[in-house]
């Protein structure tokens, strides 16, 4: 490999990694049950969630809009969130909800993959796109490993899984690096399909979790992490 290929591959590892630490902190983070913890746990999902929302404002969104044509946009974007919405229907029939997970996914692998496309034209940009990544996967992999704990999944294998999404990033960005630097369409239908199953699944399943009868400050969480998203943006422009 080239030193930009083997930098890509790196940091881009490193940037998935932190859905695996944000499953080790919710692994071992064994405090008693009480009213306080529940509403720091409901404002970390309400974070995860803002930070998805930024992610499809400004990392997903204005690629599609600037390069895709108004009739392909709607198409990605709607197969996205329709296929999300089908999928998410089959895993509640079989007694399972996996929408964290699935959400992490699909905000992570599209922007490895935008991340090995820029890296050879913008380094600096690459970078600061992983660094906004590995933000953003922290609350998601925290979230994401709680989900999966109450849906039966033991806690050595959730990590497992966890681990498992880290090093799909390598490959998504060094995939973007080398097929995908000369097809922006491609990428934006990309990003597009995937901001709208992310779109679905934060109203269908992530902000519903945040709320809490009779306290008001967990989706605050929801403010900061869009407020997290949106300096990154603002830091990578």
């Amino acid at each position: 490999m080239t030193d930009a290929v083997e930098v890509i591959v790196g940091i881009a590892w490193l940037s998935g990694l932190g859905a695996f630490v944000g499953g080790l902190f919710a692994w071992h983070e064994g405090s008693a049950d009480t009213e306080t913890k529940r509403e720091i746990i409901h404002g970390v999902i309400a974070f995860g969630g803002g930070t998805l929302v930024a992610a499809v404002a400004f990392a997903l969104m204005p690629v599609g809009m600037a390069v895709l044509p108004p009739w392909g946009l709607a198409l990605a974007f709607c197969l996205g969130g329709g296929l999300f919405c089908a999928l998410d229907a089959w895993l509640e029939r079989r007694g399972g909800s996996f929408a964290q997970f699935m959400a992490m996914l699909m905000d992570f692998l599209p922007e490895a993959v935008s991340l090995g496309a820029v890296f050879s034209h913008d380094r600096r940009l690459g970078i600061l796109l992983a660094g906004f990544i590995g933000i953003q996967n922290l609350p998601e992999g925290f979230n994401a490993f709680r989900e999966m704990r109450q849906s039966g999944l033991a806690r050595r294998r959730i990590l497992v899984v966890l681990f498992g999404v880290s090093l799909l990033g390598p490959v998504a960005a060094w995939l973007g690096h080398a097929f995908l630097q000369t097809r922006p369409a491609l990428t934006a239908s990309l990003m597009a399909f995937a901001a709208g199953g992310i779109l679905y699944l934060i109203f269908q399943d992530i902000a519903p979790q945040s709320r809490m009868r009779n306290h008001w400050t967990p989706p605050l969480g929801a403010v900061l992490g869009f407020l997290v998203g949106m300096l990154g943006n603002v830091l990578i422009l």
